[in-house]
């Protein structure tokens, strides 16, 4: 899979993944600093599916209707890379045909799916 990691989801994230054979592209090692439209938009036109942990995105969505190719949104009370990679771990393992073109919310105990 394609996955955009952004910077505040980190770079062990996105080392983990490219591990696991995902092809990966990280605004921490990348584009630091780049707006979060930016991201979004990014994501979109390379058909990037983006892992974050920061809920503007889920403005950027639903408020401003603004469109994605997928979006992972991490709200974890245990903000280390180990433990995003636990969920991530998880998630991929359970939901990873499902992902493209839904906004996914992720939390330690829940997985929620919002379509576009």
């Amino acid at each position: 899979m394609r996955f955009l990691v952004d910077e505040c989801t980190g770079p062990r994230v996105a080392e983990w993944l490219r591990n696991q054979g995902h092809e990966v592209m990280s605004v921490f090692e990348s584009s630091r600093g780049i707006p979060d439209s930016e991201v979004l938009i990014k994501a979109l036109n390379e058909d990037w599916i983006l892992i974050t942990n920061d809920k503007d995105f889920g403005e950027l969505v639903f408020r401003e209707r603004l469109d994605h190719h997928g979006i992972i949104l991490l709200r974890l009370e245990d903000e280390r890379s180990a433990n995003k990679i636990i969920i991530l771990r998880h998630l991929l393992a359970n939901y990873a045909v499902k992902l493209a073109g839904q906004f996914v919310t992720v939390t330690e105990t829940k997985v929620r799916f919002a379509g576009k």
